[in-house]
């Protein structure tokens, strides 16, 4: 078990927070339901106790930043886009009104500024390429490219990140740390630390342990700004807690972990220091996510047609 020190209090969040923490939540637990009733075909990745991570960013991006994600994305693209729920759970249940037609599921969505991949370090480079034109335009947009600490076993890491810092590109790099690549801890698969990765390419780096998204954006609003005035790369290593499997099942840690992970959750630690307030936006947003859920179900299947 956790020790009570351990676990980091909670601050009363913004309404806007709450809504978007609660919004993601229930969206991806309602995606675990409906695999496990075979109406989703392929995988799908939840970003369950990781939440808080895009949701505290969000005010630190501008509309016209880029934002480039991965296998488990479903959280950074509601934190962008709220209000296209419907389209995103379209695509992933490939029904009509999905983003893209239904050809790129759970794990690769493009919108707007919006784009993942569910193909291991593919998406630094991508960003790296996008933030060399955008320093090119110098109108102080960024780009912000998640990728997890599993990630950081790939070659086209470093070779982005040694470009970003030659090139002094505008590239925000946050890494979602949650102790486990798949099912194999971070202690057994990456030597260092991250750390020490972004002083060998002398990018600045901040690590943030809060869950609270008011002081993740007070710690980062500065070297965020900073990046764009700059520009130069920046590394934000999330040490974050994934309270779900890999992607359904495949979950190899004992109850310990496990129970290490919920203690951390956001969710629970809300429930119990506003009550009242978390009770009404919780069922809220459970109702809304279950019409959502009744809505794209309805809808006939989506059909992609050359141009």
């Amino acid at each position: 078990m956790v020790a009570a020190e351990a676990v980091p209090r909670v601050a009363p969040p913004a309404d806007d927070d709450l809504d978007r923490l609660l919004l993601i939540r229930h969206f991806e637990s309602a995606l675990l339901r409906l695999f496990g009733e075979g109406l989703i075909s392929g995988t799908t990745h939840t970003c369950l106790g990781q939440e808080y991570v895009p949701v505290a960013l969000e005010p630190l991006l501008r509309p016209d930043d880029h934002t480039l994600s991965n296998h488990r994305g479903h959280g950074h693209f509601l934190a962008r886009h709220p209000g296209e729920a419907g389209g995103l759970l379209a695509e992933i249940m490939g029904r009509e009104g999905a983003l893209c037609h239904g050809v790129g599921g759970s794990q690769h969505v493009y919108h707007r500024t919006f784009l993942s991949t569910g193909v291991q370090g593919e998406s630094l480079p991508v960003a790296a390429g996008i933030a060399l034109r955008l320093r090119a335009a110098g109108d102080g947009r960024l780009v912000c490219v998640y990728i997890g600490d599993g990630t950081l076993g790939e070659g086209s890491v470093y070779e982005a990140l040694n470009m970003a810092a030659l090139w002094d590109l505008p590239l925000l790099v946050v890494v979602e740390n949650n102790g486990i690549a798949q099912s194999t801890p971070t202690a057994r698969q990456l030597a260092g630390t991250v750390a020490g990765r972004a002083a060998a390419f002398g990018v600045p780096y901040r690590r943030v342990e809060s869950t609270d998204p008011a002081e993740i954006r007070a710690a980062l609003a500065a070297p965020v700004a900073a990046v764009r005035e700059t520009p130069f790369p920046l590394i934000v290593e999330f040490i974050t807690h994934r309270l779900g499997p890999h992607s359904k099942g495949d979950d190899t840690r004992g109850p310990e972990e496990l129970a290490a992970a919920r203690a951390h959750d956001w969710y629970g630690r809300y429930a119990e220091a506003i009550p009242e307030r978390f009770a009404a936006a919780d069922a809220l947003w459970r109702r809304r996510v279950a019409d959502l859920v009744a809505e794209v179900s309805a809808r006939p299947l989506a059909r992609w047609e050359a141009s």
